[in-house]
């Protein structure tokens, strides 16, 4: 035990002492000391200018040189934008200009061949209408020739008819110019 006090009381003893050195009071912050203003005010001056001469002679034209190539990237982007548009824009004017001549173009042809068409077709309408006006005229002349064949054939079997009705109900058999003249009078009306 007496060697465990020992430890304690050197223990004890190592932080008064180390209270006793700093002397109960604490430094003041280097800065904030009056008699070091001078020297700090010095070293700030010296330290601003150094800095001031590294930022204006190394930093600031390599930012100047890149704001100034950028700014140049833009001016030429924005010129080769603008070229491009006025182009695109020339382009869509020679495009308009051209779709309307060719719209021009087929309507003019899409007439003229509605014009052929027509006169086409009122040729062949006009070839189909003497054909059957001249087949009409055939027809006609067929049938009146054939209508004036029937009658003359008709008034033998109207003469021949008459005959034989007249035989069958007399028993007798008229004479032909009996026949004829009552025909032509049963015909005149």
């Amino acid at each position: 035990m007496a060697e465990g006090q020992g430890k304690s009381k050197a223990a004890e003893h190592g932080t008064a002492a180390h209270t006793a050195a700093d002397g109960g009071h604490k430094a003041s912050f280097p800065p904030f000391e009056s008699n070091t203003f001078a020297s700090q005010l010095v070293s700030f001056a010296i330290a601003f200018g150094l800095l001031y001469l590294i930022v204006s002679r190394l930093a600031l034209p390599r930012v100047g040189g890149v704001l100034a190539a950028r700014q140049q990237v833009i001016d030429t982007d924005l010129n080769e934008a603008a070229r491009l548009k006025a182009d695109s824009d020339a382009a869509l004017k020679a495009y308009e200009t051209e779709l309307a001549t060719a719209r021009a173009k087929a309507q003019a042809m899409a007439a003229e061949v509605r014009e052929k068409l027509n006169a086409e077709q009122e040729t062949a309408k006009a070839k189909l209408e003497e054909n059957l006006a001249t087949r009409l005229t055939a027809a006609e002349q067929t049938i009146a020739s054939t209508r004036a064949t029937a009658m003359g054939n008709v008034r033998g079997i109207a003469a021949d008819t008459a005959a034989a009705i007249v035989e069958r109900l007399t028993g007798t058999s008229p004479a032909p110019a009996v026949v004829n003249a009552a025909l032509d009078a049963s015909l005149k009306g």
